[in-house]
């Protein structure tokens, strides 16, 4: 890793005597490898190295940010005096500017990086792939396609310095397994997913557990059909749980609560969540997808309670809107904004299938459909599929249905969370129960 911080300290130099008061550079190498099957035959097969050199840089208040892939000494020469030079066009922003501290930071014990990502031959990625789409189709006769099925891994490294004198590196990976066999329904089809991502292999669910999984969820579709308009309770299943929690984190973002665009506005310190909502972004979670010794800025990441027992206790910030609304970085600077680290509900200590006994009539939604919430009024709503429980039990199961309700009474009435919590991506969660929410069916 010191040739790639040697090139970033080069570049932030070299910006400095151009001209910039303040700069910092990011320097990535990723190696990416992704195969796809469909039916006995390989439809997709990618592998390729990149290297990506991006700059920020600060001319008295003002800011511009480039990346270039050519790291000839005349091209980075032209590269950094097109960033100086684009900086004097920009209007001055006074929360505009680096972190004023960024302490030194420790990628051990992250557990970020695995080396059984470049060990595997790729003709063994090749053979799962097809090992699983195989696997999905063989599950039961009713599969009759596929939209693939699929591994994919990363390997790489990321080097950040900046003109305060921040310096570090780290190395990561990750793997994916996922499938999805498409079931025959009569005239119609039933398409379904189950994917398995993690730091390593050797942590992805097996390659059995994945097929099966998504060709069950496609099969048990079959014969689905439209409830009854209703209110009663709903179960997210973890994965579409996860797409909730998505909604919330967009709402504690500082860059939505800076513009008024946040149903959360003006909500730190109150009762907001019901006593089971705790939600926490952590960067320092071992192994998670989301971890990093530093976020995008070089501040550390770290553990930060947004809910407490459903009281919010804060927004998520980066160094421009910390300034901007007077608080300080959580650490969730990405990509030129704010990005969650692992956020996530905290687990309860039942199973689904407890919850579901738990839940006399109600519904279990483990998909959704299209787009629409409501950012400033939390406003809730969603076409759905799943299946309708009764007496404790999976009736039937159910589809062309919309959920609604808005999120802060979401919030307000989980009544269960289970333990099924798996760190799978930046944002998830377990599955959980809402006490009430609208079914607009027949």
């Amino acid at each position: 890793m010191e040739a790639e911080l040697e090139l970033a300290e080069r570049v932030v130099a070299a910006a400095v005597s151009a001209g910039a008061s303040e700069a910092e550079a990011t320097f990535t190498v990723a190696d990416r490898f992704s195969t796809e099957a469909r039916g006995r035959e390989i439809a997709k097969l990618e592998q390729s190295r990149g290297r990506g050199l991006l700059l920020r840089v600060f001319v008295e208040g003002a800011k511009a940010s480039l990346s270039t892939t050519d790291f000839s000494d005349d091209g980075l020469r032209r590269f950094v005096g097109e960033a100086v030079e684009a900086a004097r066009f920009v209007g001055r922003d006074p929360h505009a500017g680096l972190p004023e501290e960024t302490p030194p930071s420790s990628d051990e014990g992250l557990l970020l990086y695995s080396p059984d990502v470049r060990e595997r031959e790729p003709e063994a990625k090749i053979e799962e792939a097809l090992a699983l789409e195989a696997a999905a189709r063989a599950y039961d006769a009713r599969i009759v396609n596929s939209s693939g099925s699929r591994v994919a891994d990363a390997a790489a490294t990321l080097a950040l310095v900046n003109s305060r004198g921040f310096r570090g590196a780290y190395r990561s990976s990750s793997a994916l397994r996922s499938s999805g066999p498409i079931a025959r329904d009569g005239s119609g089809k039933r398409v379904a997913y189950h994917g398995s991502a993690a730091r390593s292999y050797a942590a992805l669910e097996p390659v059995e557990t994945v097929a099966a999984l998504a060709a069950r969820r496609a099969v048990e579709m079959i014969g689905a059909r439209k409830p009854q308009t209703m209110r009663c309770p709903v179960i997210f299943e973890r994965d579409i749980a996860a797409h909730v929690l998505a909604d919330v984190f967009a709402a504690v973002s500082a860059a939505n609560v800076a513009v008024g665009n946040s149903f959360l506005l003006e909500r730190v310190g109150t009762q907001v969540g019901s006593e089971l909502a705790t939600l926490v972004d952590d960067g320092r979670l071992p192994g998670g997808l989301g971890s990093s010794p530093f976020d995008a800025e070089g501040v550390p990441t770290r553990r930060t309670v947004v809910f407490e027992r459903g009281v919010l206790r804060t927004f998520l910030y980066d160094t421009y809107y910390a300034r901007r609304l007077g608080a300080k970085s959580t650490g969730n600077a990405a990509g030129g904004g704010i990005g969650p680290n692992n956020f996530y509900l905290e687990a309860g200590t039942r199973s689904l299938e407890e919850l579901i006994a738990a839940t006399s009539r109600g519904v279990l939604v483990f998909d959704t459909i299209g787009f629409s919430t409501e950012s400033v009024t939390g406003t809730y709503s969603r076409g759905a599929r799943g299946f309708l429980i009764e007496n404790g039990e999976l009736a039937y199961p159910i589809d062309e249905f919309t959920i609604a309700s808005d999120l802060v009474t979401m919030l307000g009435t989980i009544d269960a969370v289970a333990d099924d919590l798996r760190f799978d991506s930046a944002i998830v969660s377990p599955s959980f129960r809402v006490a009430e929410m609208t079914i607009s069916g027949n």
